[in-house]
This record gives C-alpha cells, structure tokens and sequence, in this order.
C-alpha cells in the first residue's frame, strides 16, 4: 500500500492512536501537474504500473479533498526502497554495495529532503492554533472507525474521516476491508522476515558467509551485526568504509563454502531467497483473508485510478 507522506507521519504523532505501531517511510514531494495517459507529477511522466497508478490516484485524491476544506497538499511520490527493507537478509547486489555501501547515503538524501518537502513546510508554517485543525483534516479528528487486529494480537486504529480515509474510500470504496488489509499484510511482512532470520537453514548458511567476510577482514557473525556496525548514528562511517563492507558482504552472499565466488547456489542469498518465498507463501496459506481483499481491492480499484490519473487534478 501506498506509504505515508512526512506530513501524516507528524500527523500520526498527533491524531492516530495505535496500540501497535504505524509505519511513515518519507518522500519527495512535488508539485502535481496534469496528465493523460500513465498520468504526471511536476511534468513529468509517470509510470502505469499498478503501483505507481495507485499511489498517484490516492495522491491527487488527498489533494482535491485537502482543497476543498481549504488547504494546501503537493502529490508526493511513492518512496523508493531502503537498505534495510531491500535487503532484509542480507546484501546481495554488488553493483548496489559499490554505489550505496547500506544505503546511508539514501538516508540522508531523504533527510535533507525532508528539509525541503512542501507539505512539512507548509504544516510548519501553520500558526500553532490551526496546525490541529490540520492535522484533523488529513488525518480525521480521532483515531476512531477504523480498526485491525494485527496476528500478534495487536490492534490498530485510525480514522474513518479525513482527507486520508476519503481518498482511500473513493478508490477502494471499501475502507473497513482496505485498513484491514494493508495493516494485516504489513504486519505478515515483518513476521516474514522474522521466520527468515531465525529460520536454522538460514543460521547455518550464515556461517560460511560469516568465513568468507573474515576471510577478508571483516569478522562479523552476521549481516545484521555488520550493517549494524556501519550504520551507527552514533559514530558515522566514512561512504567508502561502508562501501568496503557493504561490497565484501555482496561478494560472500554466494558463498557456501567461503569461497566467497559471487552468486554460487546454496549460498546465503539464495537460502534467504527460498525461505522467504516459502514463508510468504506459508502465511499467505494462514491468512487468505486480508492477502486476498488486498488484491481484490487493488485490481477492482485500478480502474478507478487510471482515470482519477488521466484526469490529473
């Protein structure tokens, strides 16, 4: 599903109560511009995949409804995918070790960015008495109407009105099955991972990784210590240290003897490959529910969002 600009981030802080936790991942933010066809943002063309077109619709959806009630709102772009969230595992892509170590640099693109995001200007700028009455036109005046209970017996909460929920409606036209949805299959995601990581085909495929990288100089047990290690806030890396280790760790993600010879089968990246297409189906199997509305949903509102982007604002 499409993820929170910065602006409902700091709205969430404010309006959404969630006894579990939300997720906010930041983007650019432009300004929208008309468009045919796959639609544009600020001029530019915009891709028909399903993705993008849903994202776009939802976008200019929040904008009309934010006009409406007075406000300003610029479409942000649907946000691109971290280090750690594209590779939960372990780093695999040599050619993207080489240029982004584990994505540190992404990171404080995004941050300077978030300087510069017109909506977080905008709400900055609000005199303190209207910033509320903000925050409730986006994201509902309470957290109520909305509920999920996640599988690990959380329950989660938002509004069923607002800007947020009125463009989510519009598209989706059923926003009860659409919160639970997304918020049950985010949930599935990270349980996912978790099944990877403490799965004991993976723990025994770390450990010729964990050859390999010594090997070379690099004597962590684990990916995840050896990301942990380069992405301290507290004591930040120099680029082409992180970029050292970041490329060491693609090169043994092959490794299944701690050769460390590239893309070799058994190695630690197709291991984590397997299981977490096993797992993803495994919990498909145990919740057909919200996996299937999902699809349903997006596929019955993709009609619907190529003409609200044909149409452009």
């Amino acid at each position: 599903m499409p993820r929170r600009t910065l602006l409902l981030l700091t709205a969430a802080l404010l309006a959404a109560t969630v006894t579990g936790c939300a997720d906010g991942t930041t983007s650019r933010a432009t300004a929208p511009g008309s468009g045919s066809g796959s639609g544009s943002v600020a001029g530019r063309p915009v891709s028909d995949a399903p993705e993008e077109t849903l994202h776009l619709a939802e976008q200019l959806l929040i904008k009309k409804c934010m006009e409406k009630r007075g406000y300003r709102y610029w479409v942000e772009e649907r946000p691109s995918a971290d280090g750690a969230s594209r590779f939960p595992y372990v780093v695999d892509d040599p050619a993207w070790a080489a240029r982004h170590g584990y994505g540190t640099d992404l990171y404080r693109e995004r941050q300077r960015e978030a300087l510069r995001d017109p909506n977080q200007r905008y709400f900055r700028s609000m005199p303190a008495d209207r910033a509320p009455e903000l925050v409730a036109a986006l994201n509902g005046p309470q957290a109520q109407g909305l509920s999920a209970r996640l599988p690990n017996g959380i329950k989660v909460t938002h509004s069923d009105r607002g800007c947020v929920a009125e463009a989510e409606r519009d598209l989706y036209k059923d926003l009860p099955a659409w919160f639970r949805a997304t918020r049950v299959t985010d949930s599935l995601a990270g349980m996912r991972v978790t099944m990877v990581l403490t799965d004991k085909r993976y723990r025994a495929a770390v450990k010729p990784w964990a050859r390999c990288m010594k090997a070379k100089g690099h004597p962590y047990p684990t990916p995840a210590e050896a990301r942990a290690a380069a992405t301290r806030p507290d004591q930040e890396w120099p680029h082409a240290e992180e970029v050292r280790l970041a490329s060491a760790e693609a090169a043994c993600a092959g490794s299944g003897s701690g050769s460390g010879s590239g893309s070799g089968s058994g190695g630690l990246s197709a291991v984590a490959k397997s299981l977490d297409a096993a797992y993803r189906a495994e919990l498909r199997r145990r919740h057909p529910g919200p996996t299937a509305d999902l699809d349903r949903l997006r596929r019955e509102a993709l009609p619907r969002a190529r003409a609200i982007v044909a149409h452009g604002d």
